[in-house]
């Protein structure tokens, strides 16, 4: 019709993430590189987790943008303390059955019963961890596209394998790292304007602490945002880091510790304002690429992980839960940029030893690699990488399958 404004409807992606926080800052990454790229996007949370976004970042901190609008749905799940869905670790097999080689496991040889998700440790095939993940898998194979924050030279055996199983597989990450090449003029009016994806407000003074010290002088801890300790391994770490002698940048959550008031020895605070700044949370990325930061002590989640890789910072892993024994594997055994920690097991001298070793000349490997990692990640996001282009893949066939349905 000549003169008549026509306009294409956008498809429209609906994103619901799982309602912990690792989850919803990967999701929402994605979500806004795919609004960047010219879809639509309804992003879904919880009640719960809504308001907590607003308690961290202010009232305007979820702003719509014109084709991304924020929505929420009733929590419909019990929930434990901090409004997350409740999960434990059970894990029954004792007397070494948990070295077992597991060999049939496409993509993964060599890896033993200890390295999976502690979701499966169980000698009771009722379990709901159990039923839960089995049926998940299942349903993986139903679905038409799979879409994993990887990169292909990072798990290149696993990626095969899934390519396998999966018609249609994109690996997207890292995806913080894409979202960095858009251009600044166009994050003004096509990007959120979210700051640090957090459940918890941000504390400013540990990035000023930071500014203080010298390249790489600092171990980073963050046990991560689901995590629990009790107020006995708290001290541990405490006198591991303050007796290391190294710069330490110690995040405690105020929900860290179980059923105690977090307190730590005077003797112990003495100590640590000499060498060490404590923080309730922190923007973890920008923590882990500034330059004075040389190391990582970590629960192994996998946003944490991807994100010390993308920043080349090596690691000691403290596996805590779920994916977490299956991330440290790869991290100690195959891409060689971390030190292994036992989780049940904490001993202030273990922790020193640990800090020191891979922060000094013992480590020097580990951060040799860890470097090479990161420039492996930022070729996977530049133009013509393979996250770059499976991003671009990925929107093509959207469009596609909406244009199919119309």
């Amino acid at each position: 019709m000549d003169g008549a404004a026509t306009t294409e409807k956008k498809p429209h992606v609906i994103c619901i993430p799982f309602p912990a926080q690792s989850h919803i800052k990967a999701m929402l990454k994605l979500a806004e590189l795919l609004h960047y790229k010219g879809l639509e996007i309804s992003f879904i949370n919880t009640e719960f987790i809504h308001k907590r976004f607003l308690e961290s970042g202010g009232a305007g901190y979820l702003t719509d943008l014109p084709n991304f609008r924020f929505k929420t749905i009733p929590d419909g799940v019990r929930r434990s303390e901090d409004g997350l869905l409740p999960f434990k670790d059970e894990s029954y097999f004792t007397n070494g059955y948990l070295d077992t080689v597991i060999d049939w496991i496409s993509g993964m040889e060599g890896i033993r019963l200890k390295d999976f998700p502690t979701t499966v440790r169980t000698t009771n095939p009722n379990n709901k961890y159990l039923t839960f993940t089995a049926e998940a898998a299942q349903r993986s194979k139903k679905v038409s596209h799979n879409i994993i924050h990887t990169f292909d030279d990072l798990e290149p055996s696993i990626v095969k394998g899934f390519s396998c199983m999966f018609s249609h597989l994109y690996t997207v990450g890292p995806l913080q790292l894409l979202l960095d090449r858009i251009p600044e003029d166009e994050k003004q009016t096509k990007v959120l304007r979210v700051n640090d994806y957090s459940l918890w407000k941000e504390e400013p003074e540990s990035l000023q602490w930071l500014d203080s010290k010298e390249p790489n002088s600092v171990i980073y801890v963050n046990y991560g945002s689901l995590a629990k300790l009790s107020l006995q391994e708290l001290i541990e770490f405490g006198w591991g880091l303050a007796n290391s002698n190294h710069y330490f940048l110690w995040i405690i959550r105020p929900d860290l510790v179980v059923g105690e008031s977090i307190v730590l020895p005077p003797e112990l605070e003495d100590h640590i304002k000499n060498r060490g700044f404590i923080a309730s949370w922190c923007s973890q990325e920008k923590v882990l690429n500034h330059p004075s930061v040389g190391g990582f002590l970590t629960h192994e989640g996998w946003g944490s992980t991807i994100e010390s890789l993308s920043a080349g910072v090596p690691m000691i892993r403290w596996p805590y839960l779920y994916d977490q024994p299956t991330n440290c594997r790869y991290i100690c055994k195959e891409w060689e940029v971390g030190l292994e920690m036992e989780r049940n097991n904490v001993k202030r001298e273990h922790v020193k030893w640990l800090v020191q070793e891979l922060m000094g000349e013992g480590g020097r490997g580990i951060r040799k690699k860890a470097m090479e990692w990161k420039v492996k990640a930022d070729i996977a996001t530049s133009p013509n990488g393979s996250s770059f282009l499976n991003v671009d893949n990925l929107v093509n066939e959207i469009t596609m399958l909406s244009s199919a349905r119309k």
